[in-house]
């Protein structure tokens, strides 16, 4: 009914009035009736010869200014009288319609229709009206995904732009965008595959919702968790603390209260089943599930599993760790290029230093490891931003079945208004190979 009002009120301009005039409609859907009115504010009363030296002032700074292509300034039209008798009206005329009016007031003033609407008139009703449709379908979906903001899709690959790179993917009713920063490096996103995703931000655009996905973001690996364990979505096992290396490896410290639940068995399933399931939706990750342990030597002993630790010895004032294993278990400890200490690290917030004891002596502190592997996201740019975006627009900008050209008045008028092998029951489900 809204898009219809809209649609007369736009007609009626068209034919009968001025696009500047606050046409309002009131459709009876019983009887066909239309109400027609015209609103204007109640201002002061103005000389009107003052108001007409003002008029012409006006005219001849706006023709300047439109000659030097540009926007007429606020300081120039100071103390000049602003009077638009299209949607303003004084209060001496004012008090002739309603003797109670008072400037600030909204005066309503009723209209007639003066004959039937011409053809240019219901082409821009009809224009108005699938534009308000479009909006409050675009409204629709866009609060249907801003509900699953921090939750997880599922989408199929459509296309990969080859020149930005970003990933364009189908969600039922809208696309998303999966851009560079947030796809797993050897992930390969064929058109037709369908994978889950991360619901990063929904944010509404000038053309509709715009739906920013992930397939990285440390927050996907919790909600896998959530949605594939029971036990931890009633809160009877706790995930303490999530170390991540999208595609690659992850480490989650879990914990219970209950004496009767073995949050590792929990997190396993039987035969492995739960976290078989985890590693597929996150593209064959290994997960190592940790026991979260109060004591801090404890917990960065169980972080970097699978090597076995003989000791940890503490710098509570720097929070660093020297952590002591045996010569067979010092690479363990230090994993490939740096991993396992590096996401032990970021587990427990130690900063750690893996010390061989046997043998030569040997140390790894994980301040060593390069910076561009601790930084592995770069700020994108506001172009790279920008094309994301037009990436997605011709498709969510069309949620109506026809494309319509917009008429000049319509766009005034809407300016307004992978599975590994079965696992043990054990800390560590993916050995390091």
């Amino acid at each position: 009914m809204e898009a219809l009002e809209a649609a007369l009120a736009a007609a009626y301009r068209k034919d009968f009035g001025d696009k500047q005039q606050n046409i309002k409609v009131k459709f009876d859907p019983e009887t066909g009736d239309i109400k027609v009115w015209d609103e204007k504010e109640v201002v002061e009363d103005y000389d009107l010869e003052e108001l007409e030296k003002s008029q012409e002032k006006m005219a001849e700074l706006r023709e300047m200014a439109h000659l030097e292509n540009r926007e007429l300034e606020e300081d120039e039209m100071k103390g000049l009288i602003r009077f638009n008798p299209k949607n303003q009206i004084m209060l001496a005329d004012a008090k002739e319609i309603k003797k109670t009016a008072k400037i600030g007031d909204v005066l309503i003033i009723d209209l007639e229709v003066l004959g039937e609407f011409g053809r240019m008139a219901a082409q821009t009703a009809k224009q108005v009206i699938i534009q308000k449709i479009r909006e409050a379908e675009r409204a629709g979906v866009f609060e249907d995904f801003k509900s699953q903001e921090g939750k997880i899709v599922f989408g199929v690959i459509q296309r990969r732009d080859n020149r930005s790179g970003v990933v364009i993917v189908d969600l039922g009713k809208i696309t998303g965008i999966l851009p560079t920063t947030e796809q797993i490096q050897r992930e390969h996103y064929v058109p037709g595959n369908r994978l889950p995703f991360f619901v990063q931000s929904v944010n509404m655009g000038n053309r509709g919702p715009e739906i920013l996905l992930s397939r990285t973001n440390i927050k996907m690996v919790e909600v896998v968790f959530e949605n594939e364990i029971p036990e931890i979505s009633t809160g009877e096992v706790i995930i303490k603390g999530i170390a991540r290396d999208a595609g690659s490896r992850s480490k989650v410290a879990v914990f219970t209260k209950e004496e009767t639940i073995d949050p590792i068995g929990s997190c396993i399933g039987q035969r492995g089943s739960r976290i078989n399931t985890i590693i597929e939706e996150l593209g064959g990750e290994k997960i190592d599930i940790i026991h979260f342990d109060e004591k801090a030597e404890t917990f960065i002993k169980n972080a970097l599993a699978p090597a076995q630790v003989e000791s940890v010895v503490l710098n509570k004032e720097e929070k660093t760790a020297a952590v002591n294993v045996k010569e067979d278990q010092f690479s363990l400890a230090i994993g490939r290029g740096g991993q396992n200490v590096r996401l032990a690290t970021d587990l427990t917030g130690w900063k750690i230093k893996v010390v061989q004891i046997e043998g030569d002596k040997k140390e790894f502190d994980v301040e060593e490891l390069e910076t561009n592997e601790e930084i592995t996201e770069k700020p994108k740019v506001v172009e790279e931003i920008q094309e994301e975006k037009m990436l997605t627009e011709e498709k969510n900008e069309e949620v109506g079945e026809e494309k319509i050209e917009e008429v000049p008045e319509v766009v005034e008028e809407l300016k307004e208004e992978s599975v590994e092998e079965p696992v043990e029951t054990e800390e560590v489900i993916n050995e390091e190979k």
